[in-house]
């Protein structure tokens, strides 16, 4: 049953990371960048879930020194960075763009599990990626001839090592710590990254004076951030890094359903094929889910 409810945990997490384009494209049309978008991100985020953590139970937020290295891991190097590179892939070309691109993350989980945690790369994984990643490609519509500068391909993949070393991070720092010490200490060391680089009192001071733009940032910060990171961790808890990063792809999916019934964008065959084929891959990790289990008895 813990399996079944990790599995649901990160397909929710993944739903709720497939919302995040549109409160990207409002907040950048309020005068923000990726990089000041990806500070309110973490402004919010973390000041929200260290408040809950003070009043559910404070000695959560207590960690050794020496493993601070782990938050830096998943605070600065993979959530800082990945904001910025995958904010950056939305506002200068399209949220479908950047989020086939953002799917290069679950071949980078799969190869650096198999190397740090001796994680077996099945044929199972090996056929949930291909039709994961293909699932993707006609989604976001790249076979259509799309012509794309080269500079937003390196910043969209980029964006999918950082998401990747999410899970790296987190599988460390979970041997240790509870879920909501990690997703804490995660939001604050993010927040540390991107303080130096995102003009804070400017940020501050263009969302002040547009009501509309807090309303923006207070939904980015808890719909497509604080629960998202939270569910996610959560099914780390008892899922495969590499697992855990295949079942996430339901993000393209809801993107690409929201873009087709609510912003009328195309509803190609290819597109619609594309969505069949992430929800395949999902479904084959599903009913293999207890492979890993039955390989160690």
């Amino acid at each position: 049953m813990k399996k079944y409810n990790a599995v649901f945990s990160v397909i929710l997490a993944g739903v709720l990371w497939g919302l995040i384009g549109i409160f990207i494209k409002k907040l950048a049309g309020f005068g923000f960048d990726s990089i000041q978008i990806a500070f309110i991100r973490m402004v919010i985020a973390s000041v929200l879930f260290t408040l809950f953590i003070l009043i559910k139970d404070r000695s959560l937020l207590k960690i050794n020194i020496k493993d601070i290295w782990m938050f830096i891991g998943t605070g600065i190097i993979s959530v800082s960075l990945f904001n910025i590179c995958y904010f950056y892939t939305i506002i200068q070309s399209e949220a479908s763009l950047a989020v086939v691109l953002l799917y290069t993350s679950p071949v980078f989980v799969v190869l650096i599990s198999a190397l740090l945690f001796k994680e077996r790369i099945t044929i199972i994984k090996i056929i949930a990626l291909i039709l994961s990643f293909s699932g993707c490609v006609l989604t976001a519509g790249l076979l259509g001839g799309v012509k794309v500068r080269p500079f937003i391909i390196l910043t969209g993949v980029a964006s999918g090592l950082f998401y990747a070393l999410y899970s790296i991070f987190g599988k460390y720092a979970l041997k240790k710590y509870s879920t909501y010490t990690v997703t804490a200490w995660t939001f604050i060391f993010g927040l540390i990254g991107d303080l130096f680089i995102s003009k804070p009192v400017e940020t501050v001071t263009t969302a002040v004076h547009n009501p509309q733009a807090v309303l923006w940032c207070l939904g980015i910060g808890i719909v497509s951030t604080v629960l998202p990171y939270f569910f996610y961790t959560k099914g780390l808890e008892n899922l495969e890094s590499g697992k855990a990063a295949i079942l996430v792809a339901v993000e393209p999916l809801v993107g690409a359903v929201i873009g087709m019934v609510f912003l009328n964008e195309s509803h190609s065959v290819l597109k619609i094929t594309g969505v069949f084929l992430i929800v395949l891959s999902i479904v084959l990790l599903n009913i293999n889910i207890n492979e890993v289990k039955k390989d160690e008895n």
